[in-house]
């Protein structure tokens, strides 16, 4: 969203658009929008360049289990050099104060009012509404139910690709249905001209088990309603209210619980040895403020490799090589051991020879993806093992053609999209 808005203002030329699955990088752009993994710490250090102004957004995800300690890693180290700003909730003041004295702390009112307007049936929701549920089977069960009831929704998840979430967004936006059926991906990102934000439940599966969302987490998806001078509400929907007494009181006033601690994990570990770099990653927090990030896949893969004797690594350039392979991203969300498997088969030939993928197989894996046909759930996990494909794409280091294979990848992916938009909007 933020790179179309500069690509708006400036052109198409001085923006940049980096994360793991895309990039558009044109020469000379002067404007870098990326999430917090693919964000460099100075500017593009390929070409030594450094830059004047740097902004973290959201940097109270500091504390989630999975990316906090990438975040944790920006707040204390990517700086602009004339000016860094870190927007976050306002919970984050005692921990940045602590961990960035220099920093000025400066606090934005919300110029909005959000307020509590109850339960309310399906069929009794206003138009602009928003409905939130944390799982893809409950997100496309009230959709379907919408369309029956009212003619249509439009739907919003992290798993679907940005050009297929972006034409459901535009949907909405154009009034062409009323309602947005949306798991919490809404709550980061989107800003949607939304006027209620009803929620379908009040708990969700954060990895390690079912658990009621905090306080904040609500008001973060709920501050969806109403942007800028205009008030917004939010509720639930079904006939008893979900949320407690307390709970309305913090998300009206916007008063929450301090953050005592984010999530940190070395980010210059030892390359000298698998064991090193293990070792490394276990190192403890140098500050108070700072606890151990709990496993993340990639370090669960590395152990696993590490174990395996297939797995030859005997120089520092070969362990970081092998740590980067360790770092694709599990898109399918296919657990740390069938992820390691498919690391594995990477390796045999990142490891070897050239370093360089095989074309063929490359091609082969991604064209066997390029089906069209089939259910919504179908078409979204083909998209997400597609990101895999332009994951690895994105490593020039990794394949001999990576701009040939990155259209190749594109492509599949806007096909596949283009179906799931047409599948989402029937």
């Amino acid at each position: 969203e933020v790179y179309d808005r500069v690509v708006a203002a400036k052109g198409p030329n001085a923006a940049a658009l980096v994360t793991g699955e895309e990039q558009i990088w044109p020469e000379g752009a002067r404007y870098l929008l990326c999430t917090a993994e693919a964000m460099p710490w100075q500017g593009r250090q390929a070409d030594g360049q450094d830059v004047a102004f740097v902004a973290i957004d959201e940097a109270q995800l500091g504390q989630d289990r999975d990316r906090g300690h990438v975040f944790t890693t920006r707040l204390l180290h990517a700086r602009g050099r004339e000016e860094t700003m870190i927007l976050g909730s306002g919970a984050l003041t005692p921990v940045v104060r602590d961990l960035v004295p220099e920093a000025e702390i400066i606090t934005r009112p919300r110029f909005s009012t959000l307020s509590y307007d109850g339960p309310k049936k399906l069929q009794r929701l206003p138009p602009r509404s928003a409905i939130v549920a944390f799982s893809a089977e409950e997100v496309y069960a009230i959709a379907e139910a919408l369309r029956r009831l009212s003619g249509g929704a439009a739907v919003v998840m992290g798993a679907l690709s940005p050009s297929t979430r972006n034409a459901q967004v535009a949907m909405f936006q154009a009034g062409e249905v009323d309602y947005l059926v949306a798991t919490d991906a809404i709550g980061m990102g989107l800003n949607l001209d939304v006027a209620h934000v009803a929620f379908a439940g009040l708990s969700k599966f954060d990895g390690q088990r079912q658990r009621r969302l905090t306080a904040a987490e609500l008001a973060q998806i709920a501050g969806r309603a109403g942007r800028h001078q205009r008030d917004g509400t939010f509720g639930s929907v079904g006939g008893e209210p979900m949320f407690t007494d307390e709970e309305v009181a913090a998300i009206e006033g916007h008063h929450f619980p301090p953050v005592e601690s984010l999530f940190w994990r070395n980010p210059q570990p030892s390359n000298d040895s698998i064991a090193a770099l293990i070792a490394d990653l276990e190192v403890p927090p140098p500050h108070p403020r700072l606890r151990p990030a709990p496993e993340a896949i990639d370090l669960a893969v590395l152990r696993q490799l590490a174990d395996d004797p297939a797995i030859h690594v005997d120089d520092p350039a070969a362990v970081a090589r092998l740590w980067s392979a360790c770092s694709l991203p599990d898109f399918t969300k296919s657990g740390a051991h069938a992820h390691a498997r498919f690391v594995a088969r990477l390796w045999e030939q990142l490891g070897t020879g050239n370093g360089h993928l095989d074309a063929d197989w490359y091609l082969a894996r991604l064209h066997a993806l390029d089906q069209i046909d089939g259910a919504v759930e179908v078409l979204a996990d083909r998209i997400a093992q597609v990101r895999t494909w332009c994951y690895i794409a994105h490593r020039a280091d990794w394949l001999a053609d990576p701009v040939g294979m990155a259209e190749q990848a594109r492509g599949v992916e806007q096909r596949l999209s283009d179906a799931l938009h047409a599948a989402l909007t029937a």
